[in-house]
């Protein structure tokens, strides 16, 4: 059994007003500079945890270049999940940040009440072991049949900060997908609308209209019937790789909802999360952390017309 959750420890974090922010105000600095969301600081208000100067502030008050703005960040919360024990690949961690590399077959996180078993179920169990109290929040998601790296975050600020860099293109999600056929060019680019497919709401399709989505490659090897791709999203659109890389001809190999290609090599789609790159949510520091290629995926290009590699 986990062990009895505990109090978080208070976490602060200081920001240094600059010469270009004097004269504004408290919450200026808190929403602006820091980050910190209006629901957070509503939070923080009622529980004393701003300062400015080491003391108790207003949020209308004024400040000047050298004050420094300090507010509690962390708070105790129910996880909102039950958790549930199971092996889990701990890529990186510290106080703010968890990143997993999940396994295929596992959806991150539940989208109806039947879904019991989640990669989030399995957070909340790591956090309880932990003895922390803290909120289940995956900073972004792949799908369920997509292996590799998804980044949680350990509380509202540090998801309000990352979540604000995938918004604006901060937060770097680099993937590796094994597609059907040999692309010629070394690199290329799909922009294209994805909207969901008229004929299945549960799948999605290029379509007229669409969100505006765009995806990244460059060829990483080409096999004889097949090609392995570094694939880099700049959007977020619900299958995006799927979609883009089945417009350009060149599905995903065992991806059962778009192409069905290559399904006697793979079990499921040959895409993985191999990379994320982002700014540290406290401290502003680059983190960048990778996953290498799954045994099924190194199987199936092993298996491609006898594993035959060309440049």
């Amino acid at each position: 059994m986990p062990e009895q959750p505990r109090s978080q420890p208070q976490h602060w974090v200081k920001h240094t007003v600059s010469a270009e922010e004097a004269g504004g105000t408290v919450q200026d600095i808190l929403t602006k500079s820091m980050g910190v969301s209006r629901r957070m600081i509503q939070r923080l208000t009622r529980s004393k945890g701003v300062q400015l100067n080491r003391r108790p502030a207003w949020l209308n008050a004024k400040v000047r270049a050298g004050d420094v703005v300090t507010a509690r960040l962390a708070d105790d919360e129910e996880s909102g999940l039950n958790p549930v024990q199971m092996p889990l690949d701990v890529v990186f961690e510290d106080a703010e940040l968890l990143v997993l590399n999940k396994p295929p077959h596992l959806l991150v996180h539940p989208t109806s009440p039947e879904h019991r078993e989640t990669l989030s179920h399995g957070v909340a169990w790591h956090l309880a072991r932990q003895g922390v109290r803290a909120k289940v929040r995956p900073a972004h998601r792949i799908d369920r049949d997509t292996s590799g790296l998804v980044l949680f975050a350990k509380s509202a600020h540090a998801h309000h900060r990352l979540d604000l860099q995938l918004r604006e293109g901060g937060l770097k999600r680099e993937y590796l997908a094994l597609v059907d056929g040999v692309i010629g060019d070394d690199r290329g680019v799909v922009d294209q609308p994805i909207a969901r497919d008229p004929r299945n709401p549960a799948l999605r399709a290029v379509r007229p209209g669409g969100e505006h989505a765009v995806t990244r490659y460059e060829v990483v090897e080409r096999y004889p019937a097949a090609t392995l791709l570094r694939v880099e999203l700049e959007t977020g659109r619900t299958h995006q790789i799927r979609v883009h890389m089945l417009h350009a001809g060149h599905a995903v190999l065992g991806d059962r909802q778009y192409g069905r290609k290559g399904l006697a090599l793979m079990p499921r789609q040959a895409l993985h999360a191999s990379r994320l790159a982002f700014a540290h949510p406290s401290t502003g520091e680059p983190v960048e952390v990778v996953a290498e290629l799954p045994d099924d995926i190194r199987g199936a290009i092993q298996g491609l017309n006898g594993g035959a590699a060309r440049g």
